[in-house]
């Protein structure tokens, strides 16, 4: 089904209609983009095809609340594998990372990218060869999104307060406050991008580059934060969303508690992230100052969700693209990720001094929590020639060759190549924590970085897993739980006021599928992102649910276990902003 003009009946499913009310079994009919009519018994018309959907869960379309295809839309359209997995739109823009606004000197337009590119581990090279950087202003991207792309889901977009402050300072962003003109002008181009339908205003205080430096949001004081929230007070329905650390520097409870205070009195919708849901972060005592922080600030009638990640990580560290070394404060291991070629990375890690230095990092200046401080049970599984051993684990090969497990390691890269990877173990997750926020009014859920971090771990799919896990296996939340915490709760807060539901008069984006056929696929390689050399380098993906059908606006993405290769999403835009 190419397009909605014929229409389509969806028939005999269980109707699980996103807003947690009881499901029930129903016909959903779907005609010009929209459902027109639910109820039980309804006729097939004549210009309608009929889909069998007994057995099956009849659902909204998934949203994916916080994802990276910023860059990756413009080469990878069809966003594979989210049309199978049942995703029917994408939030981009998050972290303070977007490609909008850019400044006129190419060398600060680079800067974007390479900002871009290592934080979210995507390859530079796509971005300068697929992107066409026919705009400054995020209305002039907007506009260039809309008539230069087609995909497979509909999408948003945050504005990133580091693309902001670059597009107005230069490089000068990297290293100081604004001046009162310079907040003028970033609050002017902030009021473009909410006129031109973003989402909102995206920022980051939490990370720092490669070489350790705070990025440009962290440069910014009150002065400029305040100028920022006026601006988006005057745009009811938008967000500020803002990725704080629990992870590393563990400054999360004093970034949300400045925010909350430069914010208060104002109209502002606020999307943190978040109170954490690692057992490690409970058992290192993070989390319940972060949860006891969102409890005060609902109590307070505050606007402030706390985003979360129902999906336990499971990471690869990658020897070419990965930002986990320089994360983990492990920034010797980092020189052989920036290496400039593979015989320098290898020249790098036979090196007698570099491994002396690495040896220490790896004791003594990589975090406390970082993988590094626990090898043995690090996973040496993915040769790139063959050449092994596979399967062992870091710990098990430093013992059988009576050396440090830095040293280890380096000697196994040696031997494997540059191109191979080995899998740290996955951080347990705090299935409590899942349930309670999934419950939660003031919560966003299904973050997982779709788009992003390529060789690290494949965020596409993990949606199902509130779906498979939560819901099928442990049975410790409800299917009309979990389907509203992924479609209506996220479209209410979004401002998404025209999907999200099974409901007459709503956008047809809806899916269909059986809870016993559905899974999260395990990750395989796939070559298909450009390297800028005339071939491809890979990327995690996974195979589709798969589910059985994904309409987006009307339009059929997914059927049979295929993508049906039509691209019909469209811009969306916080309903109430424009």
């Amino acid at each position: 089904m190419g397009s909605s003009e014929s229409g389509v009946l969806i028939q005999g499913g269980m109707v699980v209609d996103g807003t947690g009310a009881p499901s029930r079994i129903a016909d959903v009919r779907i005609r010009d983009g929209l459902i027109t009519e639910v109820g039980e018994d309804l006729d097939c018309g004549p210009e309608e095809r009929s889909v069998d959907a007994t057995g099956c869960y009849v659902t909204p379309g998934l949203i994916e609340s916080h994802t990276h295809f910023d860059g990756t839309m413009w080469w990878q359209p069809d966003l594979e594998p989210l049309p199978g997995c049942g995703v029917t739109t994408v939030v981009m823009g998050n972290c303070g990372f977007a490609i909008a606004p850019v400044h006129d000197d190419e060398e600060v337009r680079a800067q974007v990218v390479k900002i871009f590119s290592f934080f979210e581990d995507i390859p530079e090279q796509p971005f300068f060869e697929k992107v066409p950087w026919n705009w400054r202003t995020w209305s002039e991207y907007q506009a260039s999104m809309e008539a230069g792309t087609e995909i497979s889901t509909n999408y948003g977009a945050f504005v990133g307060h580091i693309a902001l402050r670059l597009a107005v300072m230069g490089l000068d962003a990297w290293e100081r406050a604004a001046t009162p003109e310079e907040i003028e002008q970033i609050a002017a181009l902030l009021d473009d991008a909410l006129a031109a339908g973003a989402l909102g205003l995206s920022t980051n205080l939490m990370d720092h580059d490669g070489q350790d430096r705070p990025v440009p949001s962290l440069k910014a004081d009150d002065a400029e934060f305040s100028s920022l929230f006026e601006v988006l007070a005057r745009y009811p329905g938008t967000t500020v969303q803002v990725v704080v650390d629990s992870l590393m520097r563990m400054t999360a409870h004093s970034a949300v508690e400045r925010l909350a205070a430069l914010s208060e009195g104002m109209p502002i919708r606020l999307q943190w992230a978040g109170v954490p849901t690692l057992k490690w972060q409970k058992d290192y005592g993070i989390q319940q100052p972060l949860a006891d922080l969102h409890t005060r600030l609902s109590e307070e009638g505050r606007d402030f969700w706390t985003g979360y990640a129902h999906v336990p990580i499971t990471v690869t560290a990658s020897f070419n693209q990965s930002l986990l070394f320089a994360q983990s404060n492990e920034y010797v291991w980092h020189e052989v990720i920036t290496a400039e070629d593979p015989e320098a990375k290898l020249a790098l890690l036979s090196d007698p001094d570099w491994r002396a230095r690495a040896r220490h990092s790896w004791d003594h200046e990589s975090l406390e929590t970082a993988f590094f401080r626990n090898p043995e049970p690090m996973l040496l599984d993915n040769s790139a020639n063959g050449a092994g051993p596979e399967g062992l684990t870091l710990g098990e090969y430093a013992a059988q060759l009576g050396l440090h497990a830095s040293d280890a390691l380096a000697e196994w890269v040696i031997a494997n190549g540059v191109d191979s990877t080995v899998t740290m173990p996955p951080w347990v997750q705090d299935e409590d924590m899942v349930v309670q926020l999934t419950r939660d009014p003031l919560a966003v859920g299904n973050i997982n970085d779709s788009g992003a971090h390529g060789q690290l771990f494949c965020g596409a799919g993990d949606n199902l897993m509130l779906y498979t896990h939560y819901v099928r296996d442990a049975g410790i939340l409800t299917m009309e739980e979990a389907v509203y915490s992924q479609t209506s709760k996220l479209a209410q807060h979004f401002g998404f006021t025209d999907r999200g539901e099974i409901a007459v008069g709503k956008r047809a984006d809806v899916t269909v599928f059986n809870l016993d056929e559905i899974e999260r696929r395990a990750k395989y390689k796939t070559y298909d992102v450009p390297d800028g050399r005339g071939g491809h380098t890979w990327r995690w993906t996974r195979d589709p649910a798969p589910v059985r059908l994904t309409v987006v606006n009307g339009v059929v993405t997914f059927e049979d276990g295929k993508s049906t290769g039509t691209r019909p999403g469209q811009m969306v835009r916080p309903s109430e902003s424009i």
